[in-house]
């Protein structure tokens, strides 16, 4: 009887802890500020990390060199690289920016737990209008935009979430083919979510 009795009792103790962990939600309390999870902090290095992008850029007259993306901001991380048809050698120009964003967790509302920053970036990443792009390891969205007069240049934006990261790509590119462009997107993008880990 005693050991039924203590058996129970440690039971209903193991029941309580779990369902005390969110009572304080259940019962409306406000959530305080450290009750949400900050945004991590990403490489102060990462577009050097991601590395050269010069296939990605028409052949300059300066020469071969590999091509790394100047890096700004610090919360959300900007890595920029371009070549204008005055520094080329072929008379083509080409852009490509990435935008990494680790997100932060939010406020969810009275009475609920807040969202996780892997949620936040969920909801940021299912907002965009973009098209999904199936068959891939991280969810992924895609669209393509026809410039120059005769369709000859393209840009290409990609979207991917990773856990609390979000990245999006932009590529610009003329003359090119717009599937050849959105593979190289994809490619960096997964690059971009690898280095952000």
């Amino acid at each position: 009887m005693a050991s039924r009795l203590v058996r129970g009792t440690a039971i209903a103790c193991g029941v309580a802890a779990v369902a005390g962990a969110g009572f304080g939600y259940a019962v409306g309390e406000p959530v305080e500020p450290e009750d949400i999870l900050p945004a991590r902090t990403l490489p102060a290095d990462v577009c050097a990390r991601i590395g050269d992008v010069s296939v990605m850029l028409p052949k300059a007259s300066s020469g071969t060199a590999p091509i790394t993306m100047n890096q700004g901001g610090t919360a959300t991380v900007t890595c920029e690289a371009a070549v204008s048809r005055q520094k080329s050698s072929s008379f083509t120009s080409a852009s490509v920016k990435v935008t990494i964003t680790p997100y932060a967790g939010a406020d969810a509302g009275a009475g609920q737990p807040p969202f996780t920053p892997e949620q936040t970036a969920k909801r940021a990443f299912d907002r965009s209008p973009m098209d999904k792009v199936p068959d891939r390891q991280y969810p992924t969205k895609s669209a393509r935009t026809v410039r120059g007069v005769a369709g000859e240049s393209f840009t290409v934006k990609t979207l991917v979430q990773r856990a609390d990261i979000v990245v999006q790509v932009e590529y610009t590119a003329s003359p090119i083919q717009a599937d050849v462009a959105e593979q190289a997107v994809l490619v960096l993008a997964d690059r971009a979510i690898w280095e952000s880990r």
